[in-house]
């Protein structure tokens, strides 16, 4: 738990100390099952036929699939579900989706290659669904979730760091520490994000959060509520109702782009440096389904972490936030995938505001205001005096 002033919350990070990576700590923290739960894990795949026979564990561009297989397939048939009384442990895949928070196909394959339907014979089947990705299936998931009545946890792009680092964290104080910071935010009207870019203009996007509660991903999910669990976890987050504004993105190539938002959507892209294209290819895309512009999310970092190079872990960071297009769904919006042109447009994408991959431009301040109060958050990547009482508090 975080009981101390930060003054660097990247320092503070790589000084702490965890826990090795336990899964049947994890899964009692999270979850706390009751006897004879049937729990199961769902991994994707680029071609369905690395399954059989376990195909994938001999292919080096697999990672994340063979550390599920390493980390939790083995770990619960190594004493792990007879410890907390489970049963089941069956490893299932489906085919890529190709894209963050795409509809899921429904079919996948055991480990003998024996076809299957997620919804006939996983959902229906399983109180416990562990999906370790490369992309994100947590909106998916969540909608089937409340349909079919399991709980689970997402947790894609699965790294060593994010095994030794952001779930060997105790969730129980995760969970106090985000408590601690959605109080403090929530029933905010606005939030306000200055930004300053290396040789171009300074830019501020505003968020209208029309006094909306705040939510928390905090890792817990016990009871029998259907829900899941995206882990690493620690955001404080809102769903937007307005956006105003402009600010800076960082593409995958590297571009720097400033991007205007107006009426609460993305609706075009300006080169700040790096290359036209990716730019063009950006306002194409928004002129041809512009939901693909429109802000779904608001979300700050809750816990102190090393940088993983996953966005997963990288924005529950303190200090950071970050903003998301798309479906929001899952998160209490109502962005949902038949809204777009395209299904395959249908993606929740993060934009991440962090020092390690923005480094080229910086959050100058992030302010809120709520009940006619204004409080500063944020300030160069590091959490503001207000948020700094706020998790000291008891």
């Amino acid at each position: 738990m975080i009981s101390t002033m930060l003054n660097d919350v990247q320092t503070a990070a790589t000084g702490r100390k965890f826990p090795k990576f336990d899964l049947s700590r994890l899964l009692h923290t999270v979850f706390e099952p009751t006897f004879g739960r049937r729990v199961c894990i769902l991994i994707d795949l680029p071609e369905l036929s690395e399954a059989k026979g376990l195909a994938f564990l001999n292919n080096p561009e697999r990672k994340i699939q063979q550390r599920a297989h390493q980390y939790f397939y083995q770990g619960l048939h190594g004493g792990v579900m007879e410890e907390l009384a489970l049963k089941g442990g069956e490893i299932y895949a489906y085919e890529q989706t190709g894209g963050s928070n795409l509809d899921l196909p429904d079919l996948c394959v055991d480990m003998e290659g024996k076809e299957l339907s997620l919804e006939r014979d996983i959902y229906t089947n399983y109180d416990l669904i562990l999906c370790i990705s490369t992309f994100s299936a947590t909106a998916p998931l969540t909608a089937f979730a409340k349909q079919y009545g399991f709980r689970g946890a997402t947790l894609h792009g699965l790294n060593e760091v994010i095994l030794s680092t952001g779930l060997a964290v105790d969730y129980n104080e995760v969970s106090v520490d985000a408590e601690k910071l959605r109080k403090a935010m929530t029933k905010a009207d606005w939030v306000e994000i200055d930004f300053t870019v290396d040789g171009g203009e300074d830019m501020t996007v505003r968020l209208e959060l029309n006094g909306q509660e705040a939510q928390k991903s905090h890792g817990l999910c016990r009871g029998d509520t259907p829900d899941i669990a995206n882990l690493p976890a620690g955001e404080v987050y809102f769903v937007p109702t307005g956006a105003e504004g402009t600010f800076p993105l960082k593409y995958e190539d590297g571009t720097l782009g400033k991007l205007t938002v107006t009426g609460g959507s993305i609706i075009k892209s300006e080169l700040i440096e790096g290359n036209q294209a990716t730019i063009d290819a950006h306002n194409q895309k928004l002129a041809d389904d512009p939901m693909t512009g429109v802000l779904g999310e608001l979300g700050f970092g809750t816990q102190v972490l090393p940088v993983s190079g996953a966005d997963i872990q990288d924005e529950k960071v303190l200090g950071t936030c970050h903003l998301a297009t798309g479906r929001d769904d899952h998160l209490g919006g109502h962005i949902t995938p038949d809204q777009f042109k395209r299904r395959q447009n249908a993606t929740h994408d993060d934009i991440l505001f962090a020092p390690h991959k923005t480094p080229n431009f910086d959050i100058k301040q992030a302010r809120m205001s709520r009940g006619g109060k204004v409080e500063v958050l944020i300030e160069h990547f590091q959490p503001a005096a207000y948020l700094q009482a706020a998790l000291a508090g008891a």
